[in-house]
């Protein structure tokens, strides 16, 4: 029961202090003066484009097939509507491995990354599916109670990866769900759409989160955090659990 209270006044104690720091205010405030992409030099320019198209495309793929899963689902083609989903699966594994790969990076070199100014936030109003909804508030909550921009930083990384596990995490259940009988209800099919959505967010801000991260990230640790990406990030490689050769295709596994 203490660490109840005592959680209840350092969160009340917390938004008091925001408000008076005009912390709590329009968040578009904050960036209002800001470029909406934080400038980058050439060489840093070099690192984060790779990798943001290397990120976009993968997105954008995945959002293609998800789109026609639905079309041949509302076609009455639910065999090949669900082929398409599992393409959707193979393809959100590969997004995941290079997210998962960057954040890691990224924490990695935070120790020596300079973070200066307002830092980004997701709003947990921002997301749609039902698993991201019961997660983002309590780190909604969490964010507010930090005050320095390094650490504020660091926790924004922490949530994005936590967010990208749990969602996907869900995802695969959904997946394992459908792949049990064709009885697919309608709630499955939304479920899909709004996880799809609530993951291309968390795309977005890990992209965000890059840039700012680079504009930090010290002259001498960019050609170093470069190689490291280059030879860890995969070009082109299908995810053995995920792997959808022909019609024979391998049950998603967790």
């Amino acid at each position: 029961m203490k660490w109840v209270i005592g959680l209840a006044f350092l969160t009340g104690f917390g938004f008091v202090l925001r408000r008076f720091m005009r912390l709590d205010g329009d968040p578009a405030s904050l960036y209002r003066n800001l470029s909406p992409l934080a400038p980058l030099s050439t060489d840093r320019e070099s690192v984060y484009r790779p990798v943001a198209l290397e990120i976009d495309t993968h997105a954008a793929m995945l959002g293609i097939s998800l789109n026609e899963a639905f079309e041949e689902r509302d076609a009455g083609n639910s065999d090949l509507a669900w082929r398409l989903i599992r393409l959707t699966a193979a393809e959100w594994a590969r997004l995941v491995e290079i997210l998962t790969i960057l954040l890691a990076a990224m924490t990695k070199y935070m120790p020596t990354v300079q973070v200066v100014g307002p830092v980004r936030s997701v709003a947990s109003s921002h997301f749609k599916s039902q698993v991201m909804l019961d997660y983002a508030p309590l780190h909604e909550v969490v964010n507010q109670l930090i005050f320095r921009s390094k650490q504020k930083f660091q926790a924004h990384l922490r949530t994005l990866r936590r967010g990208v596990e749990t969602l996907t995490a869900d995802f695969r259940h959904i997946c394992r769900a459908g792949e049990m009988g064709e009885n697919r209800p309608p709630e499955m099919w939304q479920a899909l759409d709004l996880e799809f959505h609530d993951f291309d967010l968390l795309t977005k801000e890990v992209l965000l989160a890059l840039r700012s991260f680079l504009a930090g990230l010290p002259k001498s640790d960019v050609p170093e955090f470069a190689s490291e990406l280059t030879a860890s990030l995969p070009r082109g490689v299908r995810s053995k659990s995920w792997d959808l050769s022909g019609d024979q295709h391998q049950p998603i596994q967790d």
